[in-house]
């Protein structure tokens, strides 16, 4: 299946970086992202769909700067709240669909179980709010609409958890990490293939299923079983002694921003709708690290 022109905002981010080689299979994509478009200026951000007219639009750009999000509000709802509800918009008026990611930070994680897309959101911080305004708006616009919600997202490139625990246990630091939070670590790259399946699939349907859905691997850990399965399963790492990987409580670890203490999420509505089959997180880290030491 293939479309005249898809619009990706947000290519230089972990995710954008693998949309931008797992879309061009479906069409014509271009790619943008800061400085080419400041999503807290509306009337440039206007401009460029106004410009470009997808056929679809692909929205991988978000304020992810969770603690600072704290002291930022503004600038968080402007970015993941408002500039989403301008592309939704336009989406509506033109009949393109629209790809939106979210996050299980709009849940508050006191649940027991994983989460499903019927669960009351809750968000305990400003990044979980700006976060599921966004994901209102997307929802209320009318538009052909994809909200993917996902969780504990990594890859190879940017900043996050993996390159972090690397880093540290390569400099041969102590590690403290927090283990009770659970949660599923998914792979951009599973983000990004899993959306193209969609799309190639049901993007020109008519009667497109809109709605959220819950997008994250398989299988289910704590930061520190995380950073544990890092350690063991990267051969830069053979010689870390383990022993310096110290458990640590949420308590002991105090920021901004609360943290849920359960991040898991149901990915059954995803299945059943799509078809799409997830991997294990294990499965994924063991390719990630594999290509990080080639």
């Amino acid at each position: 299946m293939s479309f005249s022109k898809i619009l990706l905002i947000g290519n230089k981010g972990q995710l954008g970086w693998e949309l931008q080689r797992a879309l061009p299979t479906l069409g014509d994509v271009c790619a943008v992202d800061f400085p080419q478009i400041d999503l807290m200026d509306e009337a440039a951000l206007g401009a460029l769909l106004n410009k470009e007219k997808p056929a679809i639009l692909v929205n991988a750009a978000a304020y992810t700067a969770v603690d600072k999000a704290q002291s930022e509000p503004q600038s968080a709802f402007a970015i993941n709240a408002r500039a989403p509800e301008i592309m939704a918009r336009h989406c509506a008026e033109t009949g393109a669909l629209m790809v939106h990611y979210s996050t299980e930070y709009v849940y508050d994680g006191a649940k027991n179980s994983p989460y499903v897309e019927t669960d009351a959101p809750a968000p305990q911080n400003e990044y979980g709010r700006s976060k599921l305004a966004g994901d209102q708006a997307v929802c209320a616009s009318g538009a052909r609409h994809l909200v993917l919600r996902t969780s504990w997202v990594y890859g190879s490139r940017a900043k996050n958890f993996l390159l972090t625990m690397l880093r540290l246990a390569k400099e041969g630091k102590d590690l403290r990490v927090v283990g009770d939070q659970r949660g599923t670590p998914t792979w951009c790259r599973t983000l990004a293939q899993a959306t193209a399946q969609i799309l190639a699939t049901t993007g020109n349907a008519a009667a497109f299923p809109s709605g959220v859905y819950h997008l994250s691997e398989l299988g289910e850990t704590t930061w520190c079983g995380f950073a544990r399965a890092i350690l063991e399963n990267s051969a830069d790492l053979r010689g870390y002694d383990l022993s310096r990987l110290k458990e640590i409580t949420t308590a002991d670890y105090p920021t901004p921003a609360k943290r849920p203490k359960n991040s898991l999420l149901s990915k059954q509505k995803l299945q059943d709708s799509f078809g799409v089959r997830l991997p294990h997180w294990e499965d994924s880290l063991r390719l990630v690290l594999d290509e990080l030491c080639r």
